[in-house]
């Protein structure tokens, strides 16, 4: 293994030795996504276990903590091995989605249903003025 040799004692001009300014961390961790078919695969494995320390060594060898082993377990007792392919996180609810657009449309049709009635009374009103500041036939006769 080659080794990379850096002088610790140097200070670069921000601040940071080079050695921090050099290191190979990935800026953005990335969540670990295992298969359906690799949990099984794990699971089937640690019940063949039977020795003290295998389990651990098994942990170690395929970079898992024991508390993986307890959710697969109880994914697959939940919902058996499609189970472990489930997705994280809340399950879709697919009637809440058309439930809010129902509940939506009705505050707009009662929205619209009150301007309609507010615009009818202005127009009622308008109609009535126009009737009464008309000139009558008589007026015209007298103009005439």
């Amino acid at each position: 293994m080659k080794t990379k040799e850096v002088d610790v004692t140097a200070v670069g001009v921000d601040g940071e030795s080079p050695a921090l300014a050099d290191s190979e961390v990935v800026v953005r961790a990335t969540r670990r996504r295992f298969t359906a078919e690799y949990k099984a695969r794990v699971l089937r494995e640690v019940e063949r276990c039977t020795r003290s320390g295998e389990i651990g060594a098994l942990l170690r060898r395929e970079g898992l903590y024991s508390s993986h082993l307890i959710t697969w377990r109880r994914q697959r007792a939940a919902d058996g091995v499609a189970g472990l392919s489930r997705k994280r996180g809340p399950k879709a609810n697919p009637d809440s989605g058309t439930a809010r657009k129902i509940e939506a449309l009705e505050r707009t049709n009662q929205r619209l249903t009150e301007k309609l009635r507010k615009a009818g009374i202005i127009i009622e009103f308008q109609k009535k003025m126009a009737e009464l500041w008309a000139p009558s036939p008589r007026d015209k006769e007298e103009n005439d």
